[in-house]
C-alpha cells in the first residue's frame, strides 16, 4: 500500500509564494510509478487538475496555473512539490497528491492553501 503525505499548505496573502510537497511511501523511481501530480478541490467546485509528472519526466498543467505554478521531484527523498508563485485568490482550495501505481489513482489526504490578505 502507498502512503502520499502532503505538507506545506497555509494562508498566504496574494502575490505570495507557497510550496507544497508530497512525500510518497515507496520509491517513486519505481517502474510502477507512472506518474505523480497535484489536483486541487475548492469548495463547491469538482476536483481539478494542477499539474502532472511522469516517471519520464514530461510535466503538464492546467491553463490556470501555467507560469505560477511549477511541479517538480526529488526522486533520492521519493518527495514531489509544487511551487506556487503569484498566488491568486482564486487558488484558494484543498489540494491534493496524486500518484498513478500499478495503474490505479493513489491520493494523499489533502492540504489547505488559503490566499487572502
Amino acid at each position: 500500500q502507498v502512503q502520499l503525505v502532503e505538507s506545506g499548505g497555509g494562508l498566504v496573502q496574494p502575490g505570495g509564494p507557497l510550496r507544497l510537497s508530497c512525500a510518497a511511501s515507496r520509491r517513486i523511481s519505481s517502474i510502477n510509478f507512472s506518474a505523480m501530480g497535484w489536483y486541487r478541490q475548492a469548495p463547491g467546485n469538482q476536483r481539478e487538475l494542477v499539474a502532472t509528472s511522469t516517471r519520464g519526466g514530461s510535466t503538464n498543467s492546467a491553463d490556470s496555473v501555467k507560469g505560477r505554478f511549477t511541479i517538480s521531484r526529488d526522486v533520492a527523498k521519493n518527495t514531489v512539490f509544487l511551487q506556487m508563485n503569484s498566488l491568486k485568490p482564486e487558488d484558494t482550495a484543498v489540494y491534493y497528491c496524486n500518484a498513478i501505481v500499478f495503474g490505479l489513482p493513489r491520493w494523499g489526504q489533502g492540504t489547505q492553501v488559503t490566499v487572502s490578505s
